[in-house]
């Protein structure tokens, strides 16, 4: 962030000079907190102006095989909000409502420089902390630019790249209809998603590509891409402790709050996987083995893994939603198994279901 040689700086630094360059910006020049101020929130709201307006005209913007007509207004204000201020807080399901350009340009840069804005603020607290007696503390701009290039930028294509090995769906393709074996066809959501989960992770975001998030098969298709997925969320607020340390010269203070945050994050994760290990108490007089509650839980991965996800998540982002959404999984695959005929078909009589209605629920 101070403009060290690493051993990316001779492929990131012509990008870097040319982003300075097309912006107008002077990297040898810093600002103090007022201007710094200023800077971010001028950059804040020019991203919030823009991410709504691609919301408001999805319908009429490029990159929508689906023809997804725009949001409606207060849900495409209240993303956008959420959004650039880091919260991710999502009301909406992606492959139902977003068309593959809200999603790479509108969301995909937020999740890119809403975390950068992040590593910004952090940095001039430190920068603070460091130099005491100085009025400047930076530059906005610079900050803002090295914090992507350097901090998010080449773990996301790395990580994008693992995800696409794994499975994840990334085409900017139409979405592909499946005729299933209970007669009826299924819409398949793809789409360019291992690039937007990939930044949603690292920068600690919400608001994956799916509706359900790392709970959906195409967005965490194995035991291995949700290892690496839990990895990345606290793969950088680990880091960032040492960049404090390099800041104040000091890294034993690093490494003491490296393992406050071990002991609570042990802690935490031992009390919330003995919690949801126990049975259930209405069913102990039950003649059945329970091996703790999968009510909310992961059911591809299990309670650890579910648990696991909700403890790392919970000090870094606000939703990613992997232990939910499955509460009634083995009842709805009970229904789907054994009660179809019910649901459709020339002989399903007076139980028959229209099948719009259920192509719109296997499409939401």
């Amino acid at each position: 962030m101070e403009g060290e040689k690493t051993w990316l700086s001779p492929v990131l630094q012509p990008v870097e000079r040319l982003c300075y360059r097309i912006a107008g910006v002077d990297s040898n020049r810093e600002q103090d907190w007022k201007s710094y101020s200023l800077a971010l929130l001028a950059f804040t709201l020019i991203s919030l102006l823009t991410l709504f307006a691609i919301l408001m005209l999805q319908g009429s913007l490029p990159l929508n095989p689906q023809q997804l007509p725009e949001l409606e207004w207060t849900l495409a204000f209240n993303t956008a909000v959420s959004f650039v201020t880091n919260t991710n807080w999502q009301a909406y399901s992606g492959e139902a409502q977003m068309s593959y350009f809200s999603q790479m340009v509108g969301l995909g840069v937020q999740n890119f420089v809403s975390p950068a804005v992040g590593l910004a603020v952090l940095v001039v607290f430190c920068r603070g902390i460091a130099r005491r007696s100085s009025n400047n503390v930076g530059n906005f701009w610079v900050d803002l630019t090295r914090a992507a290039l350097y901090g998010l930028l080449p773990f996301c294509l790395v990580l994008a790249l693992f995800l696409v090995w794994q499975g994840v769906p990334q085409t900017f393709l139409e979405y592909v209809t499946a005729h299933t074996i209970g007669g009826t066809d299924q819409v398949v959501p793809l789409g360019p998603a291992a690039s937007q989960i990939a930044i949603k992770q690292l920068g600690t975001n919400g608001g994956g590509f799916f509706g359900v998030n790392s709970a959906h098969p195409f967005e965490n298709p194995t035991a291995l891409s949700n290892l690496f997925e839990v990895a990345s969320i606290i793969l950088i607020p680990a880091a960032l402790l040492f960049t404090f340390g390099h800041y104040v010269k000091d890294l034993r203070q690093s490494r003491a709050l490296l393992a406050c945050m071990l002991i609570l994050f042990s802690v935490g994760l031992g009390g919330t996987l003995y919690a949801e290990h126990q049975p259930n108490p209405a069913l102990v007089a039950l003649p059945i083995e329970q091996s703790g509650s999968l009510e909310g839980k992961e059911s591809r991965f299990g309670t650890t893994a579910s648990a696991l996800w909700a403890v790392a998540d919970a000090g870094t982002q606000a939703l990613i939603g992997e232990a939910h959404h499955r509460a009634v999984a083995e009842v709805v695959a009970f229904m789907e198994r054994e009660v179809a005929a019910t649901r459709t078909g020339a002989t399903a009589g007076d139980g028959a279901v229209d099948r719009r209605q259920h192509r719109l629920r296997n499409v939401e």
